[in-house]
């Protein structure tokens, strides 16, 4: 499965600020079970989690970039890094959070790099995650195939007003009608 791949979704799960807030902390709790010392998070939408995740367990915040994405649209076939892993994390227990684990590649890239800079140890979570991400998360708050809608995507300034996200707009085009009642 390819990213932004919006045709084989299954469904749409929208995702509100209260949900969001109740998937940060099943995060939390997770990754405080594994002793977590430090959180790397994916910038840009992966950032969100990642800060609540990281306040909540009351340790570092580490951010880094890499993305598909320029100026909001998909532009690069693999994910390109923009912004690298600190040196910070060397020696110390650390989760890499992304808002989302679609094909895994991004979480994989970002975990390689934390190993890479001496990181005692590395755990992959996403807030949510498609069955078909390869490598799987360690930690996933909720897993669905469905299109998701997060809060933050839901409306956007759009040429001066707010709407939907171009992309979710075309996604929710591609998805197949339900069957009548």
């Amino acid at each position: 499965m390819q990213s932004y791949d919006y045709a084989h979704r299954s469904g749409v799960e929208e995702i509100s600020w209260e949900k969001f807030v109740e998937l940060s902390r099943t995060l939390a709790e997770e990754l405080a079970d594994r002793r977590v010392e430090v959180i790397v998070g994916v910038a840009r939408a992966g950032l969100l989690p990642a800060t609540t995740v990281a306040c909540a367990l009351r340790c570092d915040l580490f951010p880094v970039r890499v993305t598909r994405r320029e100026q909001d649209r998909v532009v690069h076939p693999r994910p390109v890094w923009k912004v690298d892993v600190s040196e910070e994390v060397r020696g110390r227990r650390a989760a890499v959070v992304d808002e989302m684990a679609d094909t895994g590649e991004t979480l994989a890239l970002v975990a390689e790099r934390v190993r890479e800079q001496g990181a005692a140890e590395v755990i992959r979570a996403a807030m949510v995650a498609h069955s078909w991400a390869a490598p799987r998360p360690d930690v996933v708050a909720l897993e669905t195939d469905a299109l998701v809608i997060f809060p933050w995507d839901r409306e956007v300034l759009v040429e001066g007003r707010w709407g939907l996200h171009p992309e979710l707009r075309s996604a929710l085009s591609q998805q197949p009608e339900p069957p009548a009642a």
